[in-house]
Parts: structure tokens; sequence; C-alpha cells
């Protein structure tokens, strides 16, 4: 059977067994699909896998897999084509399950299951599913795409959506009952599988969580490697590493206080306008000032990644008040091995190579097929009351936050406007938070109990509100987030860290 009849068919073949216990799932029969055991693990008896993390947060993780409720484990090999080897671990609470099923994101280039997100799930009542994306290796690896098409294939879409469809049906069977609804959340690679589904696939999920979405992936292999290279193409352009505390300093400086208030927050960067060259040295070389190629590189790194020939933009640069610092000096691996291992399919390839014109459009054509997410027509997914909850934070080093606002405007586009559009999908960016979370800004917010309220009670979200922890993990700082292009201003009185003391405004 081929794996396109397959997805059709995967929940009807399975054999209609009420499961007594976690033990009898290994009897299930899905097409493509092998159940490699199915285990019961008692309230606090659960160990992590050797290897599953690395090794420094894998000590400090250990702790808290020790404290799990009882579950039902099953883990899982999916074979759509002769060259796939899908691995899925399903976790299922052996009581209080609420009736939801959960599946969650990775990151990367992926290649393991996402046991930390498996664990959050679990604790909150879920029945949750994860995916290594069908191949085994660490997440900055692209290396297992050489040779194997099919295995891209697989990471780009297929993997999440047989886990999905599969993990449906051996929940259903466990219970004995239907799932009431589906989510999905994930960050990054697990934002681009977010919006893979909702495009690819939008009966998989009632409800799906996408943060700071990898989607235009081909193009962003060129934004992640385009600040080494406006650093690194002239020895003159590097910047020493005690300058970029001076830059941050100045953009602060010059924009965190355009919403009245300075706290180490730019609340709205799209009205943040930073001249690079008020830092110019205007005397011999300095910690606290940039020579002129410096000042270039800054431009560049802001501006973005453009044609050298047309000036078109190819993926939009980071922003004021993101940490330069962590998208700079050599070249990361996540793109690299874009580069090596799929675009040239050439181990031996260096990013002085690279052509910003001709290599754009070979991405494009080629692998952009299989990796990209970048369809606004989401209609199919809205017909039949499915929500989207997009999120972004606006000082993220490793994906511009531009590219998930310009790809939310392209759905206002194709759906006929904001109304349209906000009745389904809401793109909520986060001022001073960092890539999926950490920076100066509120990072933690309930993103699944939003989506929820949503999909479940029609209850639209006109804010979320966002927390900051501080040191001993002590809660310093609350805020509203607001529905793009809204953003949260200060009333004017009482405390800057309630959120009580902000209301979302339009500043267009």
């Amino acid at each position: 059977m081929s794996w396109l009849a397959g997805l059709f068919v995967a929940a009807l073949l399975a054999t209609p067994l009420r499961a007594d216990s976690c033990e009898k799932l290994k009897q299930l029969r899905i097409a493509d699909m092998e159940i490699t055991f199915a285990q019961s693990v008692p309230a606090g008896k659960f160990d992590l896998p050797e290897g599953a993390l690395p090794a420094g947060a894998a000590a400090t993780a250990r702790q808290a897999f020790g404290k799990l409720p009882a579950f039902c484990r099953v883990a899982a090999t999916i074979r759509p084509t002769k060259d796939s080897d899908i691995k899925i671990e399903i976790w299922m609470p052996a009581s209080a399950w609420n009736g939801r099923f959960l599946g969650v994101g990775n990151g990367g280039w992926g290649g393991s299951i996402a046991y930390p997100a498996l664990l959050t799930a679990l604790k909150q009542g879920f029945a949750a599913a994860s995916t290594d994306t069908g191949h085994a290796g660490k997440s900055g690896d692209a290396s297992f795409a050489l040779g194997h098409p099919e295995r891209l294939i697989d990471f780009g879409y297929r993997s999440v959506h047989l886990m999905s469809v599969d993990a449906k049906a051996i929940i259903t069977n466990f219970y004995a009952k239907p799932i009431r609804y589906s989510y999905w959340n994930g960050c990054s690679t697990g934002g681009k599988q977010a919006l893979t589904e909702a495009q690819r696939y939008p009966d998989d999920y009632d409800g799906i969580v996408a943060g700071a979405p990898a989607n235009f992936f081909t193009h962003l292999m060129f934004g992640n490697i385009w600040p080494a290279i406006a650093t690194m193409k002239d020895p003159a352009a590097k910047i020493p590493d005690e300058k970029y505390p001076v830059i941050h300093r100045v953009v602060m400086k010059a924009c965190d206080s355009l919403d009245g208030v300075e706290d180490g927050i730019i609340n709205n960067p799209e009205q943040c306008y930073f001249n690079p060259e008020t830092l110019q040295c205007k005397g011999p070389d300095s910690p606290e000032c940039l020579t002129p190629p410096q000042v270039r590189a800054v431009q560049e790194i802001y501006a973005g990644v453009k044609n050298s020939r047309t000036g078109e933009q190819i993926f939009p640069g980071l922003e004021p008040g993101s940490p330069l610092e962590q998208a700079t000096g050599a070249p990361p691996d996540h793109p690299l091995n874009f580069f090596r291992y799929v675009l040239f399919k050439n181990p031996e390839w260096s990013w002085q190579m690279l052509n910003f014109d001709s290599d754009v459009t070979l991405a494009d054509q080629t692998a952009g097929t299989v990796l990209n997410a970048v369809d606004p027509d989401l209609k199919a997914f809205a017909a039949h009351g499915r929500k989207l909850i997009l999120y972004h934070g606006w000082s993220d080093p490793h994906i511009s936050p531009m590219s998930t606002v310009n790809y939310y405007q392209h759905i206002v586009a194709a759906m006929g406007g904001t109304a349209a559009t906000e009745d389904f999908a809401r793109l909520f960016m986060v001022p001073g938070m960092a890539h999926c979370q950490g920076g100066a800004g509120p990072d933690e917010f309930d993103k699944i109990g939003a989506i929820e309220e949503w999909v479940e009670h029609h209850v639209a979200p006109d804010e979320i509100i966002a927390s900051h922890r501080a040191k001993h993990d002590v809660t310093d700082m609350t805020r509203p987030l607001c529905p793009y292009p809204y953003v949260a201003n200060w009333k004017g009185s009482g405390s800057t860290s309630d959120a009580a003391n902000f209301v979302c405004t339009n500043p267009k």
C-alpha cells in the first residue's frame, strides 16, 4: 500500500480493540506502523532514556521526569516508504485524562523525541505524541538527507501527519472512547510543523499554536547565515564581543522609552528608528564605538539579506533590541547543513561559495517544495471552526520576527481582510522575548489555555497575559500580549510591572 493511500485508511485499519491495559496495545495493527513497545509506567518511575537530552540538560531534567504521574508509554515505528524510519511516542495518562490530544513539535532538524514537551503535556492531563521526524541525530545535523530524499520528505511534512493520524488511533483504542479535541503546540521547527499541518492537513487538529515558525525554511537558511557573513566577509567588519553591549545600550536609549516606559524592553520595534551610524567612531577605534566597516555590518544585519542584483528581500533582518552577538560569529550548523546535505549535496561546501541570487532560486525550486510552509490560503483549515494562534518574540536572534508578521499579513490578504482572518487566526508579538523563550520581556503565557478557550468555548483571545520570572523563580512582571498590530501601552498610572495597568491599542 502506498503511503498516500495509508493516510486515509490508517485509523480505519486499527483493530477494534478495547484495550484493558497499556500492554495490550502491542496487539494493535495500523497500516505501515509497528508498535515496538507498550508499557505502563508507575507514578514517579519514568527513567529518561540515555542520550535523550544533552548531558547538562538531562541531569537537571531527571528530577522533573521522576515526578510524572502514572501513564501508558507507547513507542512505534512508521514506514510509509522503504527508506522511511519514523519513530513516535505516545504518552497517555493512566487516570484523569482530559479527553484531549496534544501533538508537540521539534527544534532544528529534529532527530529525537521531544521528551520535555511530552512531560509538560502529560502533567496537564493530555494524551500527547512526539516524533523524531524520521531520523536520529543532533538538532543541527541534516546529514540524514544526503542520498535519502524520502527521509527529507518525512522531516518536511510526512512524519508529523502520520504521527498525528496514528496517535489518534492508539489513543482512541486505549481509552475506548473518542478524543474530544486535538491540538498542536510547537515553536521554531515546531512552529513550521504547525503551519505545515494547517496548510497541508487541515483536518488533523482543531487548534494549532505556532511559535516563531521556521516556515519560510529555504529563505531562513540564507537569513541565518547572513549575520555571520556580514561580520566575516571583511576582517575589518568583525565586531569584538565587548562592543555588543554598547550597541544594545545605544539602541535602548533610542527606543526603549518610546512607549512611555523605560524597562529595558522595546515595546514595538516597528516604531524604532535606530541609525547605527550614531555609534561610528569620531576618532581612533575604541570599545565604545564602531568603525565604518562595523557600522555597515550592523546595518546589513538589521536590513536582512537581499538579492545583490535586484535588491529584493530574501529574508528580513533582526529587530533593534535583539542580541546580535547570538547571530554573528561562525555560521551556525543548521544552515550550513542545509546547504551541504540538502541543497548542494556536497559535504565539502563552504559558505564562501554562496550565491544570494541563483542559489535562492535553486533552493525554492527544489527543497522549497518539501520544506516550506508559506501558503497563506487557510480556507480549508478555517472552514470547520479550527483556530490558529501565532506568536513570535520581537527580540528573536535566530528567526526574524518580521518573517512571521509578513506571513500573517499574507494570510490577511488571502483570507479577505483582517476581520475574516481574526475570526480564526491571530498573531501575538512578544516584546523583549528571544527565540521561543527567554529575554527581558514577558515570555511565559498560557497559549494552550488560550487556544482551548477559542476552540471549545468560542472565546477569541483579545489579549493574553504573559509574565517574566527573575532569579529565584520570582515573577517580577506581567504584561498583556495583544493581537497584531495592537500593542500594550501603559495607561499612565500604576505599576509598570502589572498587566492591569496596560491597554491594547493600535499604533497604526
